[in-house]
């Protein structure tokens, strides 16, 4: 199906089941709320093919352009139905999936994801790590069962909802750094694993600390070959910072577009507004150019890490101007309007943390895309 096509006959799919996508007249407040709207959404998507179009018929798609499945969370995020943060983890996770999966297993998996009948985490970050991710140690230790797999993780987003978890684990010595890392496939029921819900100061529990207590891991379900778990990350990376960004930007503009029409007549600078449009503009443009690279099949890499200095730039300039515009609401409004928009400014200040920090993304830019090295 052609992208034009594609998007005439979703946009009139949506018209017509509006009642049956939306989350309610109470909306979508809680986490809770959220993953049900979106397994809600997912599978009437799914079930009408919606969801199935951009992704490879091997693993149940129905094929075509990327491009299409791009449009779908954009369309999707603008009308509201879904949060793009948590969508986007089928598009950070199902295409690693089929990258380094055996086949077998990524046909068997992935339909699961795509009808919202599963939903998957990550699990990359530890306590002692920060952003040097060739440094962690939980490690998983081959046996006559599978890899027994010991260690924490921590901020591993919807963990607690999760059915499935890509996972990356050291089966190298302490010295190996990214070459004795193996990334695995784990079932989030296994005996000896823990979930800890953390909450955030924006009010949800949305990550988590999970823990691995000789929790088995059948050999079946590594991802690519053993030591190979770099690999796998560094191919995960960059769609965290592809097709789920394009939805960020359409989330972006339509907060935007909420304020405009919210904010009393004159609470705004117009010359603010001009800059953050200016921004956003700035982000979906550079988010184009990377959606149409992912649908000619370039590989992405560290050029990736522009579109993600871009999204927090843009992300946190929306909020602040809406703290500009709507002060007394963020402040001290009880209301569940004025109870989103200050989750949401609170939401913004990770911005630049999440997906890897500003620091580190302007590290990798100057020098693997600028060539400067260290010593200048």
């Amino acid at each position: 199906m052609e992208l034009d096509e594609f998007k005439a006959s979703l946009d009139a799919w949506l018209d017509h089941n509006a009642d049956a996508l939306s989350p309610g007249p109470e909306g979508a407040e809680t986490l809770d709320d959220q993953m049900a709207q979106l397994s809600k959404v997912k599978r009437l998507a799914y079930d009408a093919g919606w969801m199935r179009w951009g992704w490879p018929e091997r693993v149940g798609g129905l094929g075509g352009s990327s491009l299409l499945r791009a449009y779908l969370g954009e369309a999707l995020t603008a009308r509201g139905l879904i949060e793009p943060g948590i969508y986007s983890m089928t598009e950070v996770l199902a295409p690693t999936m089929i990258d380094f999966a055996t086949p077998e297993l990524a046909a068997a998996m992935v339909p699961r994801l795509l009808s919202g009948d599963e939903t998957w985490c990550q699990g990359f970050s530890e306590p002692g790590t920060g952003s040097n991710l060739a440094s962690l140690s939980c490690r998983a230790t081959p046996s006559d069962q599978g890899w027994r797999v010991h260690g924490q993780k921590v901020w591993t987003s919807l963990a607690q909802y999760a059915q499935r978890c890509v996972l990356l684990t050291r089966t190298g010595g302490p010295e190996s750094a990214h070459r004795g890392i193996t990334a695995l496939f784990v079932d989030m029921d296994s005996p000896g694993i823990v979930v800890r819900p953390i909450e955030t100061m924006h009010g949800a529990p949305e990550f988590s600390e999970v823990f691995f207590d000789d929790v088995l891991v059948p050999f079946d379900r590594t991802l690519g070959d053993e030591g190979q778990g770099w690999s796998v990350a560094m191919d995960l990376l960059p769609y965290e910072r592809s097709t789920a960004l394009w939805h960020r930007a359409a989330y972006l503009y339509q907060r935007l577009e909420g304020l405009l029409q919210t904010a009393p007549p004159g609470a705004l600078d117009a010359g603010a507004v001009g800059e953050v449009a200016q921004l956003l503009y700035a982000l979906r443009a550079r988010s184009r150019s990377t959606q149409r690279r992912l649908d000619a099949g370039e590989r992405l890499g560290p050029e990736t890490s522009i579109d993600k200095v871009l999204v927090a730039s843009a992300e946190q300039a929306v909020f602040d101007l809406v703290v500009d515009g709507l002060a007394d609401t963020v402040a001290i409004g009880d209301d569940p309007a004025s109870v989103r928009w200050r989750r949401e400014f609170l939401y913004s200040r990770a911005a630049t943390i999440y997906g890897g920090t500003s620091e580190i993304q302007r590290n990798i830019i100057a020098r693997r895309l600028l060539d400067l090295g260290a010593d200048r």
